[in-house]
């Protein structure tokens, strides 16, 4: 078990994620789910897209999610998350990529789509402060083969998929990023979103909820 106190507190039962959580990078998967891949108009790629986007950006249950200036097209993306429980790298096709995990959570992958398409990468439009909800606890028995996760504004359901309609499954995914980089105990996995993407105001209150853990719950202002 990891000796660092933030992997101590990760390592309790459902445990209430909050300022003490700092995973040392946010990994996340684009266009893992066909129908959102289409939405945006996007293939559905052959090999996981990967890109990172920036801890600064964690908030928690309950926290706001900030507007930017910059910004004029502000949507919200409902995933799972998972969350890394001890350090692994070039995971084998012979072994269990699930013993690696402490875990599951909701996540809101809040996204300046207007920004990420004038970049043309992922970056900066992801990166904002406050755009990484995350919550509300960690859920450490799970299967999570076939969960439904959807996303609310203001009560009315805006995106529902399940996670059997993923591309690449959670398996693979564990197993083909420590192929690519180190996971640290503490990093989180942000799996993909499915359809139904929309515009957010300030006002709105967004509520992405997984099956088995719960709904993680934010405000826009």
């Amino acid at each position: 078990m990891p000796d660092s106190p933030v992997c101590a507190i990760l390592f309790k039962m459902n445990i209430k994620i909050g300022p003490d959580f700092s995973p040392s990078k946010i990994v996340c998967v684009g266009r893992n789910y066909a129908e959102h891949a289409a939405e945006l108009g996007n293939e559905v790629p052959k090999e996981p897209l990967l890109f990172l986007k920036a801890p600064s950006a964690l908030v928690f249950d309950g926290d706001t999610i900030v507007m930017p200036p910059q910004s004029q097209q502000v949507e919200h993306e409902g995933e799972l998350a998972v969350v890394i429980g001890r350090d692994c790298k070039n995971i084998a096709d012979d072994e269990d990529p699930f013993q690696y995990v402490q875990g599951y959570s909701c996540l809101n992958d809040v996204t300046a789509r207007d920004i990420q398409r004038a970049d043309v990468q992922f970056t900066r439009g992801k990166s904002f402060d406050t755009f990484c909800p995350i919550g509300p606890h960690i859920e450490t028995e799970l299967d999570v083969t076939d969960l439904k996760v959807s996303c609310r504004v203001n009560g009315e359901i805006k995106q529902k998929g399940r996670t059997s309609q993923m591309v690449f499954p959670v398996e693979f995914l564990i197993r083909y990023i420590s192929r690519q980089m180190t996971l640290k105990a503490g990093d989180v996995i942000a799996t993909g979103t499915p359809s139904g993407v929309s515009k957010m105001k300030t006002g709105d209150v967004c509520e992405v909820e997984i099956e088995g853990i719960g709904v993680l719950r934010n405000s826009v202002v």
